[in-house]
C-alpha cells in the first residue's frame, strides 16, 4: 500500500460519518480533552514555577544568600572580617548586631527584632534596604523600618518609635527590660509582609551601644553571593572552629520541598486528564475499526500487509492527538502571555510575595508536557491499530 493511499485513508476515516455520528463526536471529544489538559498543565506549571522563583528572590533578600554565626562561645569580629575581605574580594560582607524587641507605638504592641548594619556594607547585599536607604550617615539611633509596620502604626518620618529589648538590665530590687526610642528615618518593603512588620534596621554603632556589645564583636555576618552554593564550600575551608556558615536554603529546606511535592502532584493529577482523554483516542479508534471491519478484511484481501493496516490506524490517533497537543501547547502560551501582561488576576500582598500572578514557564517542563501527552497519544492509539490489523479476513468477508 502506498504512503499517499494511507494518507487517504486517515482523512476518510476522520471525515464525519452520518450514519456513525458517535464515532466523530467521541475523536473530537478526545482532541478537545488532550487540548485542554495540555493548556492547564503548561498553565499550572508556569505558576508553580513563577510562585518557587519569587519565593526564593523574596527569601534570598530577606533571609541573605550566606551567613556567619558564632558557635557557643566563638566569637565573629573585625579580625574575621578583614580576613574574610582579604581572601574572597568578589563576595560582598556585612557584619551586624541583632536583639529580639517589641516594638510599641500608643496601644500597639509589635514583636520582631532590630538589626543593627553598617548602612554602606549593608545595602551591597540588601538590596531592599539598598532602595530605602536614603543617606548612608543618618544620626544616632535613627531606624528603618517597614512599610507595614509604618501603616499599621500610623507613622511618619522623623516620629519616635519605642523599642523595649528584651535584654533586661538591673533596676533598684527588680530587672526590667531596656528600653529605648528610635527616629523612623525611612521605609523599606520587600514584598513580604511578614519580615517587613518584624524587621527594623539601625546603625551598628547605635544597636552595639544598647546592646553593650564591643565595637569590634558582632553578632554575625551576611554575605552576598551569586552563586551561595559554591562559595560556602569555600568559605567554611577558612573559617575557625568557633563560628558556622550557613546558606538561605538551608532553613528553608521543608519549605521549598513542599512546593516542589506539590508542583510534582499537580503534575500528575493534570497529566491524568491527558490519560482520560485519550481513553476517548481509544473508543474512537475501535469503533472505527469496528465499523470498517469489511473496508479492513477488503484491503488486506487485496494485498495490503498488516503492518500497513496498522500505520493507518495509528496515524489516526496520532493526528487526533497531536492536534490537541498544539492546539493546547498555543492555548497554554497564549493564556501565560494575556495572565502576565493584563492584571486580570490580583493577589492579596499580605498573603503572597507579589500581587500579580507570577509565570516563569522552563524549557524541561515544557518538554515534559509535550513528551509525555505525546507518549500517552502513542500509546492509546496502538491497542487500536494492532486489534485493526488482526482482522480475520475470511470470517468478515463471509459474513459481509
Amino acid at each position: 500500500m502506498k504512503k499517499s493511499i494511507i494518507t487517504y485513508l486517515v482523512k476518510r476515516f476522520l471525515r464525519f460519518d452520518k450514519e456513525q455520528p458517535f464515532i466523530f463526536l467521541s475523536a473530537l471529544l478526545a482532541y478537545l480533552g488532550i487540548t485542554l489538559g495540555v493548556m492547564v498543565l503548561i498553565i499550572a506549571m508556569a505558576l508553580m514555577n513563577g510562585f518557587d522563583k519569587e519565593f526564593k528572590n523574596k527569601l534570598t533578600v530577606m533571609n541573605y544568600p550566606l551567613t556567619i554565626l558564632p558557635k557557643f562561645d566563638g566569637a565573629v569580629n573585625k579580625e574575621l572580617l578583614t580576613t574574610l575581605n582579604s581572601k574572597f574580594p568578589t563576595l560582598n560582607f556585612s557584619p551586624y548586631v541583632v536583639s529580639s524587641v517589641i516594638t510599641r507605638s500608643g496601644s500597639t504592641l509589635e514583636g520582631g527584632y532590630i538589626f543593627g548594619v553598617d548602612y554602606k556594607a549593608e545595602s551591597k547585599v540588601n538590596k531592599i534596604l539598598k532602595n530605602a536607604i536614603k543617606e548612608h550617615n543618618y544620626p544616632k539611633f535613627s531606624v528603618i523600618i517597614g512599610k507595614p509596620l509604618q501603616e499599621e502604626y500610623q507613622i511618619n518620618k522623623a516620629d519616635k518609635l519605642m523599642y523595649i529589648f528584651t535584654q533586661v538590665e538591673p533596676g533598684g530590687l527588680a530587672v526590667t527590660p531596656k528600653i529605648k526610642r528610635f527616629t523612623v528615618r525611612d521605609f523599606f518593603d520587600s514584598g513580604l509582609v511578614a519580615y517587613d512588620k518584624a524587621y527594623s534596621y539601625t546603625d551598628i554603632d547605635s544597636l552595639q551601644k544598647v546592646l553593650d556589645i564591643p565595637s569590634d564583636q558582632f553578632n554575625g555576618i551576611h554575605i552576598y553571593s551569586s552563586n551561595p552554593e559554591v562559595d560556602i564550600k569555600q568559605i567554611e575551608k577558612v573559617l575557625p572552629d568557633t563560628v558556622a556558615i550557613k546558606g538561605w536554603w538551608q532553613d528553608n529546606t521543608n519549605f521549598f520541598a513542599a512546593l516542589e511535592l506539590e508542583k510534582t502532584s499537580l503534575f500528575i493529577v493534570l497529566m491524568l486528564l491527558i490519560l482520560i482523554a485519550s481513553i476517548n483516542i481509544i473508543s474512537s479508534l475501535l469503533m472505527t475499526v469496528m465499523n470498517r471491519r469489511s473496508e479492513i478484511a477488503l484491503l488486506l484481501s487485496l494485498g495490503a500487509s498488516k503492518i500497513e493496516i496498522k500505520k493507518v490506524f495509528l496515524y489516526l490517533g496520532v493526528v487526533i492527538g497531536i492536534g490537541g497537543i498544539l492546539s493546547g501547547v498555543i492555548l497554554g502560551l497564549s493564556g501565560i502571555w494575556i495572565l502576565s501582561t493584563f492584571d486580570i488576576v490580583h493577589l492579596p500582598k499580605d498573603v503572597y510575595p507579589t500581587t500579580t500572578l507570577p509565570l516563569d514557564l522552563s524549557l524541561l517542563d515544557f518538554s515534559i508536557i509535550v513528551l509525555g501527552a505525546f507518549g500517552i497519544v502513542i500509546l492509546s492509539s496502538y491497542y487500536p491499530a494492532k486489534k485493526a490489523s488482526e482482522v480475520d479476513i475470511l470470517t468478515v468477508l463471509r459474513n459481509e
